[in-house]
């Protein structure tokens, strides 16, 4: 251990709430998550992209309705093509389906299969019971924080890849 280092404090630097200690707090973090999606789409013949465009298409259901091509393509920065042999990598494996809408068949909404939910679940399922463990060791009003900065964070985040005008 270092000087700086302490049992209850295994991160560099003396203020365990310094942007140094977040740095490396959430490098490791990405870290971890990178490694089990990664996990996940080789167990599922994916690729890394199939994996953060169902995770966009599970977020999407949740925040703004169904997911369309064209939003997805936003969201990942990728090209129309490389969108569309993602989209249809993931319907021939099972996990979404494209869905045309009722009011402008136009407009293709992607939808998470069920099925893929299920096996996702199952895959995450040791994720969410750690997630639940971290969770229990803290206050609602100290979750209500960390909820409050993970939000903040990832506002700043999408900031990032905008043009400022």
């Amino acid at each position: 251990m270092s000087g700086t280092e302490t049992p209850s404090s295994p991160l560099p630097g003396n203020d365990p709430t310094g942007m140094q200690a977040f740095a490396v707090l959430l490098r490791r973090m990405n870290t971890e998550f990178n490694r089990i999606s990664h996990e996940f789409a080789q167990t599922q013949g994916l690729h890394l992209t199939d994996v953060q465009a169902l995770m966009a298409i599970l977020d999407a259901d949740t925040d703004d309705g169904p997911m369309t091509p064209g939003r997805l393509r936003d969201r990942l920065d990728l090209t129309s093509g490389a969108v569309t042999a993602c989209i249809d990598r993931l319907e021939k494996a099972g996990h979404i389906r494209r869905v045309r809408a009722l009011d402008d068949r136009r407009v293709v909404h992607l939808h998470y299969e069920e099925a893929a939910r299920a096996v996702a679940a199952d895959f995450f399922r040791p994720l969410a019971r750690g997630t639940e463990a971290a969770r229990s060791r803290f206050t609602r009003e100290e979750l209500t924080t960390v909820t409050r900065f993970l939000a903040e964070l990832n506002r700043e985040l999408v900031l990032l890849g905008r043009p400022t005008s």
